[in-house]
């Protein structure tokens, strides 16, 4: 079923507009709040990601956070210097290269769990609790494959 067509399309109607709205208001929110900490809101994603064991490669940190290959590299090149992260080659496989959290990583890792919740909150104040799960169900269902 189409929800659009060429005449009915409007730019502030339209999801895309709101959810890159949505996307925008919280980096903004979330960055302000991580700002002490020295990192962005995408910066967050890499080490609460690497924290709970999610993810150990460049790639998969790529592929689950919906980052190119070549902004990731980037991005990890900066905590990579913050010393947040370390780099190596994988023993078995030297085209693949493992990450680790340094003690220094993890510490700020696991302060962003107090940090993220306060400002998700404060957006989603004015939804209930049913509200708020049927919206986090349609928002999977927008984005999965």
């Amino acid at each position: 079923m189409d929800h659009y067509t060429p005449e009915s399309f409007t730019l502030t109607q339209s999801v895309g507009f709101a959810v890159n709205k949505a996307r925008n208001l919280l980096v903004a929110e979330i960055d302000a709040a991580l700002k002490d900490l020295g990192i962005t809101s995408q910066q967050m994603g890499i080490l609460l990601s690497m924290r709970d064991g999610e993810t150990q490669t460049p790639f998969e940190l790529s592929k689950l956070l919906g980052i190119d290959t070549g902004l990731m590299t980037r991005m990890l090149d900066k905590l990579e210097t913050k010393g947040l992260l370390q780099r190596a080659r994988s023993l078995e496989d030297r085209r693949v290269v493992n990450l680790t959290l340094t003690r220094a990583g993890e510490k700020i890792a696991d302060e962003l769990p107090h940090i993220a919740p306060v400002v998700l909150n404060k957006r989603l104040k004015k939804f209930t609790k049913s509200e708020f799960q049927e919206f986090r169900r349609l928002l999977n269902k927008f984005v999965e494959d």
